[in-house]
């Protein structure tokens, strides 16, 4: 039940303190009073670089946009787009965050089923990239390219095609078909290509091509071959980017088993080959898009939260904490976090054996632990999980508690990313305008 991988991964911003015990955890439970996220950014910057240099050092036209479904914590987004990341975003709501954050629409990728006319008006007029993904979004655009008829309009498809291999689909949850896109197979695709060239003015020019998957290098393949084919098919004069999409492992700590997850290196090899060779041979050398979301800052955060009491009921021991699986699994995946206990006391005499971590909700289910092995939490110890970076700050429900308050440690100290929920911010007061009714 430890990670010591995480352990002191931010001394240099703490001075020389190991930022993991039981003294440190103390002071800022104090501050704030437990539970709270710490964000490294030392590990998300290092990220960052590593993913950058695997494929800009084999590609020289790259792209790295963050996906901010996955964390849009300001803090870390600002940090990222200080890098050179640029936005991918899902919704009008992450494309105006972006835009708070000081990022340009030029520097935006405009995802998602689910974009209004008026969401892709204010991203044509800021020239951000727009991939759609069905038949209702182009009306929309065949409509601005009317009525700017003089501009040239730059839009791109999100496409659809069958991953199977061997009867064995790739995609997450074992889903055989893809709900997002233009489907290939049916010949969506080419008419989506032909409704927009209806407009002498709208040019598509570029593809992306995200799946949620297993993550797996010969899927990263797999879809690079097919948009590579399907840009030298359809658009060899047009063509300005090829977006893989995201889905990529990060590192994986050990608590996940004795899984061996591709590299930045592994991932950058082999979709850059694929380019190469598929497109520069046909006189096109496209921009090249990646959206890694879960591989930049999965391990760069992690939970702290304190231990409240264990009792035993019918002979299984249960370590209630005043954190819960909505904080560190929202997503209530399968896998064991790795998680370390701090405490003050020695641990010559502590009983050892079998329990469950169990969180402050009234569901059942509230397990942040299941089955763990070895030394016993006590009341007022820590428990730290470690990669709690995707998905837990943006699908978090404001469930009974409050959100629990985030802080970064940089070069320079520490940073309060966010501050602990207040009532007013948990449940905000409606301001009532009441219209009479009628008929």
């Amino acid at each position: 039940m430890s990670f010591p991988a995480y352990k002191g991964c931010c001394k240099d911003a703490v001075k020389g303190e190991d930022m993991y015990e039981q003294g440190w955890l103390e002071h800022w439970s104090e501050q704030f009073q437990s539970p709270f996220y710490v964000l490294d950014d030392k590990r998300l910057v290092d990220n960052y670089q590593r993913m950058e240099r695997a494929f800009s050092s084999r590609y020289d036209r790259l792209i790295i946009a963050y996906s901010y479904k996955t964390n849009y914590l300001p803090h870390l987004c600002r940090k990222l787009h200080e890098l050179g990341a640029y936005a991918e975003v899902v919704s009008r709501l992450e494309y105006d965050l972006a835009q708070s954050f000081g990022v340009q629409p030029k520097q935006i990728v405009f995802n998602g089923p689910l974009k209004r006319e008026e969401d892709i008006i204010l991203a044509l007029d800021g020239e951000a990239i727009v991939n759609l993904d069905s038949f209702s979004e182009i009306p929309s655009v065949i409509r601005y390219a009317k009525r700017h008829g003089q501009k040239e309009v730059k839009i791109g498809l999100r496409v659809n095609f069958d991953l199977s291999v061997n009867g064995e689909s790739p995609l997450q949850n074992g889903y055989e078909v893809s709900r997002f896109g233009f489907c290939v197979e049916n010949g969506n695709f080419e008419r989506a290509i032909r409704e927009l060239s209806q407009s002498p003015n709208i040019r598509v020019v570029g593809l992306h091509g995200h799946f949620s998957t297993n993550r797996s290098l010969g899927v990263y393949e797999q879809i690079t071959q097919e948009l590579c084919f399907l840009a030298r098919e359809y658009l060899k004069g047009s063509l300005e980017y090829i977006d893989v999409g995201g889905g990529m492992y990060g590192e994986l700590p050990a608590s996940f088993g004795n899984k061996i997850a591709p590299s930045y290196e592994d991932y950058a090899e082999m979709i850059t080959a694929v380019m190469k060779k598929e497109l520069l041979p046909y006189g096109l050398h496209p921009v090249l898009i990646v959206e890694p979301g879960i591989s930049l800052v999965a391990d760069a955060v992690h939970f702290a939260c304190r231990v409240v009491d264990v009792k035993e009921n019918r002979g299984v021991r249960f370590v209630l904490v005043d954190g819960s699986v909505h904080n560190v699994k929202p997503t209530m995946h399968k896998h064991p976090l790795p998680v370390e206990l701090i405490t003050a006391r020695e641990d010559d005499h502590d009983p050892v054996g079998t329990y469950h971590v169990v969180g402050y909700t009234c569901m059942e289910k509230d397990y942040l632990v299941e089955n763990g092995r070895g030394r016993l939490p006590q009341p007022g110890d820590f428990l730290v999980f470690g990669h709690v970076g995707a998905y837990t700050i943006v699908f978090q429900p404001p469930f009974i508690q409050a959100r629990p308050p985030i802080i970064a440690f940089g070069p320079r100290g520490v940073v309060v990313a966010r501050e602990k929920e207040t009532l007013d911010q948990f449940c905000p007061e409606p301001s009532y305008q009441f219209t009479p009714f009628r008929e």
